[in-house]
């Protein structure tokens, strides 16, 4: 079983027929997990989201270019989700103001097999 962290969930993650289970957490137990040990999910073309994991002092890598997460019976994904963005159409950064405005939460995705 390993814990994967990243920014999204992608249908490519996964193959073959699972059961997934989504449940919503805090920052203490964000914290909790990663201080057990986490595999780098983070597509880090996504600076203003990796500035914010940052600032949350996550002490996730971040790694130099977007690994292929592939997720199995027993693996975990904590997903750090910021809501409230604007959809971007003419540039790839937000502005710090709109981070500023913006929520974060957090789940966790436990897979199985189909029951």
């Amino acid at each position: 079983m390993s814990t994967y962290f990243g920014f999204a969930i992608s249908d490519t993650m996964f193959s073959g027929d699972l059961t997934l289970r989504r449940r919503e957490l805090n920052i203490e137990q964000v914290r909790e997990l990663v201080d057990k040990g986490v595999i780098s999910g983070i597509n880090p073309s996504h600076k203003g989201t990796v500035n914010l994991l940052k600032e949350l002092r996550l002490d996730v890598e971040i790694p130099k270019s977007p690994p292929n997460v592939q997720l199995g019976p027993g693996d975990e994904l904590i997903v750090m989700s910021v809501r409230g963005l604007p959809r971007l159409t003419d540039r790839h950064q937000y502005t710090p103001e709109e981070l500023a405005d913006a929520e974060i939460e957090y789940s966790l995705w436990e897979i199985d097999t189909l029951e």
